[in-house]
């Protein structure tokens, strides 16, 4: 299955790998360090090109994936977090290439986590940027919410507010992943609309983020198995590892990132003050913090 999608500034064309563990949906964008980018729940490759856009395409050679139950990449047997993290570990083998950088967001933070652990010859440098670390269960959503996230016609109307009131879509959806003040609501806003890239970005992940019927079975099993985590061994992590937190995160409990941040032997934190769950892609400081990301990932692979 090959095609091209436009969520980036540049086509990607997404193809199926099979891996000695069975068949992943990727692509493979610029040329430089390569970094596998792991994206959150929901997602999809679609999601990880949006989130591979803060890494330079003349620097970094960023590994689109979708993780099983996603887009092109069948669930199948590959429901543990453990599973997951090996079978990016054999996308790597399928490409030849021998070590790479991780950049993962939120409900991609497990696997990445467990990658950098249970493979550490494969990982140079571990970025994890709002990311699942402990056992997590998601926010309660009303029952006005879900169904305009779940359900066609929402998604429709979804769609229709991002093309004709982006400044109120904008609002919905940081709204929902931060803790703002209505002051604090409105001033972000503002940043976000009036530059281009976090504008276009901003609108362009909504529907990456639905649990439609093409990501369900992975979302759900994102959940399930994230509710039973114990532990995910983060002191064995031998990386330069990066973890990056906003404040104001509704979405993930801060206090994940920096417990991440304490474990993990000789990680960096660093922290976005009020930032939502978008902090790194909508933030006011968000260009020094993306400098810090690709810093860690290019020095790291060098």
């Amino acid at each position: 299955m090959d095609h091209a999608t436009r969520t980036d500034e540049h086509e990607y064309v997404s193809e199926v790998a099979q891996t000695a563990l069975g068949p992943v949906e990727y692509a493979v964008v610029g040329t430089g360090t390569p970094v596998v980018v792991v994206h959150g729940s929901p997602g999809g490759i679609d999601a990880a090109a949006l989130m591979a856009r803060i890494l330079p395409r003349d620097r970094v050679s960023a590994i689109l994936l979708s993780r099983p139950g996603y887009l092109g990449t069948p669930l199948d047997e590959r429901v543990t977090i453990d599973a997951q993290a090996d079978l990016i570990a054999a996308l790597l083998d399928h490409l030849g290439i021998e070590r790479a950088g991780v950049y993962s967001w939120s409900g991609g933070g497990p696997a990445g986590y467990r990658l950098a652990v249970r493979h550490p010859e494969r990982v140079n440098g571990l970025v994890a940027n709002a990311a699942v670390s402990q056992a997590y269960e998601a926010p309660h959503q009303d029952l006005a919410t879900r169904l305009m996230f779940t359900t066609g016609a929402g998604q429709w109307l979804l769609r229709l507010l991002a093309a004709h009131q982006p400044e109120q879509y904008i609002k919905g959806e940081l709204a929902s992943e931060g803790d703002l003040t209505q002051e604090q609501l409105a001033q972000r806003v503002e940043e976000v609309l009036g530059d281009p890239a976090k504008r276009d970005l901003a609108l362009a992940l909504g529907p990456t983020a639905v649990p439609d019927a093409h990501r369900r079975a992975g979302y759900h099993n994102d959940l399930e198995q994230f509710a039973a985590i114990t532990s995910l061994e983060l002191k064995k992590i031998t990386a330069p590892t990066l973890v990056v937190q906003g404040t104001s995160d509704s979405d993930l409990p801060p206090t994940q990132s920096y417990a991440a941040a304490k474990t993990i032997p000789g990680a960096e934190l660093l922290t976005l003050d009020t930032g939502t769950h978008l902090a790194l892609y909508t933030h006011p400081d968000a260009d020094a913090a993306r400098g810090r990301v690709v810093d860690l990932l290019v020095r790291s692979g060098v």
